[in-house]
Parts: C-alpha cells; structure tokens; sequence
C-alpha cells in the first residue's frame, strides 16, 4: 500500500513537536490536502489540537498495546482516505519501556511503519552542538530512518542560519526550516500535561497562527516530498475490522469538555461490531438519548468541572438509574471518579456525582499511578470472565476510597510486585481507572455490545 507519511520525534519531551506537527497539519489542510493526523502512544490530549488542525479524528498508535499487525491495520485503514499522514511521536525519539527496551519508543512505530523520521530540536540556547545533537540521533539506530530536522523555539532568523549551516555541514541532513519562539502559540499546562483542546477558547485562532508560522518559516514542499518517498506499507493481516459484528446497541457516550479522552479507533472498533454511537453531555443534556442501552464514560476532567456536574442533577439520577436497571455501563478513570458516590476537588470541597457506587475520589497532590499494567479479573464481570486479562495504561491523580466496600473491586492489578485493586462492578456497571485499547482485544468490546442488545431483547 502506498501511503505518504512523516513522523514527528523530538529529541526530549518539550521540544515542541506537538506544536509543530499541528502547524503541519494545519498548513498542509491549507492547501488542500486531506491529513490524517496520529499520536504515539497512549496520550489523549494532543490528539485534540491535531484534530483541530487537520479537521479529522487524530488516532493512537501504541506499540506496548497493539500487535505488530493490528496497529498497521489501524493505521493502514485511516490513513487509506488520506492524502497524507502525519505522525508525532512521544518523548524522545528513542524513549521507551525500559533503558534497554524500545517497545513503546516513536523509534519503534517509525519501523514497524517504515516511515521517515524528521527531528524536532529545541534550538533555544545552541550553535554547532547541534550539529553534534542531531548527529547521535540519527546515527544511534541506522534502521531508524532520520531523514530532516526541524528546530523550534528560535529567536531569529539569523540564529536559524547558524544552526541549519551547522547541521547540513557536518550530518548532511537537511533543515526543513524552523518555528519562532512566540508566546501566542505557547500551549498551556496543567496536573495531566497539556490543557485539552475542548476547553481552549481560541482553538481556531491558535491553528490559524501556527499554520501562518509554518507557511513562513518551513519548507512544507520539502516535507511533501519526504513523505511521498516513503516505501510501501509492511504487509499485515486483517483481524479487528474482518470480523463479523456482535450485536447491535445504541450506545450513548459521554461527549464533552469533562469526558472526552477516548481513543478513536475504540469508537469505530465499537461501530464495526455493531455499535450505534449516540453522543450526549453530562454537563448540558438533562436527559440520556432516547432508546439508550448501553453507556460508555471515558476519562476527562471531571475534577475541573466538578461544581456544574453536580448541578445537573436530572442526568445523574438517570445515569444511575439505568445503572441500577441493569443497562451496561463501561467506565474508565475520569468516569470512575463520575460513577462514585462524591468527589472531592484539589481544594477540599465535595461534591455529589452520579452515586453508582459508594465512596468517594479524591484529587491528590502527587500522580497516583502512570504506565502499563495488566490484570486479571477475579470474578465474572462486564468486560469479562473470571481471569480475563486486561492490559491498558493508568495515569491518575485521583485515589478511590471505597468506604469499606471492598467486594466491589474486581480487577487484580500488579507491576513490580505492588498490587493495585481496580474494577469496581455492580450489576452490569465496571468502571475502573485502567484505560483500555479494544485492538489490543476486541472482547470487552463484542461482551459490552452483547450484554447492551440481551438486556434489550435481542441476541
């Protein structure tokens, strides 16, 4: 398949590849083209500005959660509609599982698609030495393809000339150009990284800023043609979207500025195997859509959103309700904290949420949690039967207190000998914080349609 596309990677988290990737996208829908935008790994956030930039759904590609060939099946089937792809990468280049361990590393996903790699330098501060910066990088790992560089943060035009003669001089890579340091398109930071697309109030502002900086200052012809010289798509073979669909259900998800960290591809896996996705809001919608049989929380920030969360009372006795009645709902970490009793906020104040489960979370002042885990569920409960495997990433500041109900924890997580208990469930409700990819095992997903469309009568 052929298949233009470009990844992304910085030299070290904060060297503004996200801002460059969505200048990019921005710039390259411009002219017309249709950009299929991706993120590596298992953040929820940039993948907002992306879309934003590109006018489509930005997609994860995880290499610690998705098999070599799901994740070329997940590219290959968005990126197909697509003039051209294009990819940021996650922390550094080579930043993986483990000091010796690529898994997880933008390096690994530029193989497995064996895509071109253009470089984003932070050249704030640097002359020659980065000449000698890019040099290490593409000559730390020959299969890894470092094919340009684009610096970012600069404060001239004419510290620009040095770096980009430094570098073509002495690596004969090429500069595509670069990104003045500019405070307006300065992307602000709060407790989970970035502050969420959804809830910048200037969103179309900042794009357009950003594509008329790169237009200026990057060689985006270049970059077209880097990309187009890209070899044929490995091979794979289809498993996730050739297999025949479960049941049907209308699902209702939680759509907006408090839940919106969904992975795409787990929407339209959802869709594939038999999924009618009907958004609503818990913050504005008094009601569920009508004919609701299946609900799906996300993570967010209901921390953030606290107060008018729980002032639209009508929504939350009926999320409740239809979890009391048996209607499957699937929760992950910010619907966690959504589904419990209260929620206490960073300043101490409670407030009720939708009271599905008792206890109360509470926001900490340190991270609780971050990484892959896998677990095993130790009863029979909505995504699975007793001793399924579940494999996702947590990252959370939040803690659950249970309240003394512990037999409502059903998940069994454990990584480097510290045991986490996660999963709470009642009736058909499982809410835990574990963020799960449905390509990395599309059975939670065909189980949480089958319960949908068995409650309501059909097989």
């Amino acid at each position: 398949m052929i298949c233009p596309r470009i990844v992304l990677a910085g030299t070290n988290s904060g060297s503004g590849k996200t801002t460059v990737t969505m200048g990019l996208a921005a710039a390259l829908s411009a002219r017309g083209l249709t950009v299929q935008p991706f993120k590596a790994g298992p953040d929820y956030i940039d993948p907002g500005f992306h879309s934003a930039a590109a006018g489509r759904p930005c997609r994860n590609l995880d290499t610690m959660l998705l098999p070599r060939g799901r994740l070329l099946e997940l590219f290959s089937r968005s990126a197909a509609a697509a003039d051209m792809a294009v990819i940021e990468g996650v922390m550094g280049l080579f930043d993986g599982a483990g000091a010796l361990d690529e898994r997880g590393s933008t390096a690994h996903l530029a193989k497995i698609l064996a895509a071109p790699v253009v470089l984003v330098v932070n050249g704030k501060a640097m002359a020659r030495s980065a000449a000698a910066l890019v040099a290490g990088f593409a000559g730390f790992d020959r299969r890894v393809a470092v094919k340009a560089v684009i610096f970012n943060n600069l404060g001239s035009e004419g510290h620009y000339r040095i770096l980009r003669e430094a570098v073509e001089t002495e690596t004969n890579l090429p500069v595509l150009g670069y990104l003045p340091r500019c405070e307006s398109i300065a992307l602000p930071e709060r407790h989970l990284g970035l502050t969420p697309a959804a809830e910048h109030g200037a969103i179309g502002e900042l794009t357009e800023t950003v594509r008329r900086l790169t237009e200026e200052h990057i060689d985006v012809d270049r970059l077209i043609a880097l990309a187009a010289a890209a070899p044929d798509l490995p091979a794979f073979r289809p498993s996730l979207f050739s297999s025949p669909p479960a049941a049907e259900a209308r699902i209702a998800v939680a759509m907006d500025e408090a839940f919106h960290f969904y992975y795409q591809d787990n929407l339209d896996i959802l869709e594939h195997l038999g999924a009618e996705i009907v958004p609503f809001s818990p913050l504005r919608d008094r009601d569920l859509p009508a004919g609701t049989e299946g609900i799906y929380i996300g993570g967010g920030f209901p921390e953030e959103f606290a107060a008018p969360l729980a002032g639209n009372v009508s929504i939350r006795e009926g999320i409740r309700s239809a979890a009391e009645e048996g209607v499957p709902v699937l929760a992950e970490c910010g619907g966690l904290m959504y589904l419990a009793e209260r929620l206490e906020d960073r300043q101490g104040a409670v407030h009720p949420m939708a009271g599905v489960f008792p206890g109360v979370t509470r926001m900490g002042k340190r991270l609780q949690a971050l990484g892959y885990h896998t677990g095993r569920l130790e009863r029979a409960v909505l995504p699975g039967v007793k001793g399924t495997a579940l494999k996702g990433h947590l990252f959370h500041w939040s803690q659950y207190d249970s309240e003394g109900n512990d037999h409502l924890f059903s998940l069994r997580l454990e990584k480097n000998g510290k045991l986490f208990r996660d999963g709470l469930a009642r009736k058909n409700t499982f809410a835990s914080y574990l963020h799960i990819h449905f390509g990395t095992n599309p059975a939670p997903a065909k189980r949480f349609l089958r319960t949908a469309a068995r409650r309501a009568g059909r097989k």
